[in-house]
């Protein structure tokens, strides 16, 4: 849930990159950040093991469009690949306001990518969340690579209930702006209507 702050007219939402291992998440946020102006945005905080892999999650504050008067700032965070962390990725998606799966093209990662969505919806609902009403989007990654799967296929395994999907390579940032513009359409609106409806 939204955090806001009337006193300075600030509204701040916590989006996660969601995913199996190696996918593409932290890629996505190391891209973010470079390419956007350091006035608007904070430090890109990563925690990683040794072997480079995201071990806590990543996290990276931008600051978004003004909402009706309102400073909209956002919170990126990944949550680690691995199953065994699968307590810090429920504990991340704590309060979430918006989510970016991120699939893995190849062909022998659809079963990662299955069971990665699987358990994104079971961490939300352990909440009590809804996974059909919180704002999210699908970003099939690695289209740069030769071995990947068509995206109607990915469509076919993957996308649920009209959830929006973009293609990416995150490596060189194809994609992983218009990932991101395109949830926080869905994040600011869905912001706004419960702006109105006074459950902000």
């Amino acid at each position: 849930m939204a955090s806001v702050n009337y006193a300075q007219k600030e509204m701040i939402c916590k989006i996660v990159y969601y995913g199996c291992g190696l996918g593409g998440k932290t890629t996505n946020l190391q891209y973010i950040h470079r390419q956007i102006d350091k006035s608007s945005r904070g430090d890109l905080v990563s925690l990683a093991t040794p072997g480079e892999r995201t071990l806590f999650f990543d996290f990276l504050p931008v600051e978004a469009p003004m909402l009706h008067g309102f400073r909209v700032k956002l919170q990126l965070y990944t949550v680690p690949g691995q199953v065994m962390y699968n307590a810090t990725r429920k504990l991340v998606l704590r309060g979430v306001d918006g989510i970016v799966f991120i699939c893995d093209s190849q062909w022998d990662k659809m079963k990662e990518n299955v069971e990665s969505l699987r358990n994104m919806e079971d961490n939300l609902h352990s909440y009590g969340y809804d996974a059909d009403t919180i704002p999210y989007v699908i970003q099939y990654n690695k289209r740069d690579l030769p071995n990947i799967a068509p995206v109607e296929y990915m469509d076919w395994v993957l996308k649920q209930r009209g959830v929006p999907t973009f293609t990416s390579c995150a490596l060189d940032g194809g994609g992983v702006f218009d990932t991101l513009n395109g949830l926080c359409r869905y994040v600011l609106a869905d912001l706004y209507r419960k702006q109105r409806a006074g459950a902000l």
